[in-house]
């Protein structure tokens, strides 16, 4: 009875420890950061392009400021048909979204159209 109780003390704790351990999804701010009561949009060409976990992102450039832009997960992204070579540092995209509350030059994108395409992200 005694061995039962320490190998399930010690499971439990082995456990814990790998819950407790921090991820990158333990960084990820939360969406009310942005402020979803001052949508804007912004047509820019493409500086740098990421369609990378937990969510893509772009930089753009607009009228001599660079905006950091959070898309969908890339599974959404290509799920609705936006493809990593839509959105390649180069090309013109319109993002439709909200600004960050805290001033930052960063939106959370709402739509996106790349290639001629408008594909709802959120």
């Amino acid at each position: 009875m005694r061995l039962a109780f320490s190998t399930t003390l010690a499971a439990t704790a082995a456990l814990g420890t790998v819950f407790a351990a921090p991820t990158p999804a333990a960084a990820h701010h939360g969406w009310s950061n942005y402020d979803s009561g001052k949508a804007m949009t912004v047509t820019a060409p493409v500086v740098e392009s990421d369609y990378g976990h937990p969510h893509g992102s772009l930089t753009i450039e607009s009228d001599g400021a660079r905006w950091l832009v959070i898309l969908a997960p890339p599974s959404r992204m290509t799920n609705r048909g936006l493809t990593p070579d839509a959105i390649a540092p180069g090309e013109t995209v319109t993002v439709e979204g909200y600004p960050a509350r805290n001033g930052d030059k960063e939106m959370r994108a709402e739509r996106i159209t790349a290639g001629g395409k408008t594909v709802e992200i959120r």
